[in-house]
């Protein structure tokens, strides 16, 4: 049976007590990581991307040690490769056999193993921000899969350090009413398909909830202020939200 995972859910940016300590990885990053293994299907990818849309999925064994990553890309580039042109005598004859190999997984395979990405560049949770968005613009990617001994516990976005510019700082302790119903609001968008959550978020004061960030129709505005008026504590809600930029990326 294949399996999608769902990695434990996770609140909005932990911020750190302590405002001279440099922010790390693990503040920013989305504990809440879609898994597959190896075995799944490409037909189970392509449905798992366009029904959470999401672009991009890391492949991980049974112990939870990352294996690879599938993206949109990988999977556009296998369907693509039916329509290229052979190549001439003298350049698949100068090609590695190896690097033909691979090429040949990709094109014919039929499950995540065969067409994932490996030799990732990743992140520990205690790297500091700054560093781990270098990478990001150094290697050109959208994604840090942060591991622990080799584990994954988290995926450091581009969306995600968009989102700790957007949101201010939590002054409320963590058991206040108003902090425990931003945590619930919190996990509560999370769990929605339809919630842009890299680019949302709430602040609560005195039980009154505000939503901040871009929101992409007037349907999933609706929607927040019934998801948040579900909440117990909520006594009322405000909307701050601006239409979608055409250029952010949905990650």
């Amino acid at each position: 049976m294949i399996c999608v995972k769902a990695r434990p859910a996770a609140d909005a940016p932990c911020w750190r007590q302590n405002k001279e300590d440099a922010m790390q990885v693990q503040d920013l990053m989305t504990r809440t990581v879609l898994t597959v293994p190896p075995t799944t299907p490409l037909a189970t990818l392509a449905a798992l991307f366009a029904e959470r849309g999401v672009s991009g999925v890391p492949v991980v064994d049974e112990a939870g040690r990352l294996l690879g990553l599938v993206t949109e890309g990988d999977m556009l580039r296998r369907l693509a490769a039916p329509a290229e042109r052979p190549r001439p005598w003298y350049q698949r004859l100068l090609a590695s056999a190896p690097r033909q190999a691979e090429e040949f997984a990709r094109i014919h395979g039929r499950c995540a193993q065969d067409v994932m990405s490996t030799g990732l560049v990743t992140a520990p949770p205690e790297m500091p921000v700054d560093e781990a968005a270098a990478l990001l613009e150094k290697h050109r990617i959208r994604r840090l899969p942060v591991l622990r001994e080799g584990r994954l516990v988290g995926i450091l976005s581009r969306a995600d350090l968009m989102r700790a510019m957007l949101a201010p700082p939590a002054e409320a302790p963590d058991d206040s009413p108003d902090e425990a119903i931003r945590a619930a609001i919190s996990q509560a968008l999370w769990q929605q398909p339809w919630v842009d959550a890299f680019y949302i978020f709430a602040t609560v004061e005195g039980g009154h909830v505000t939503f901040h960030g871009f929101c992409r129709s007037p349907a999933v505005e609706r929607a927040l202020r019934v998801l948040a008026e579900g909440v117990p504590g909520v006594r009322g809600v405000t909307m701050q939200l601006s239409p979608s930029p055409a250029l952010l990326p949905m990650d």
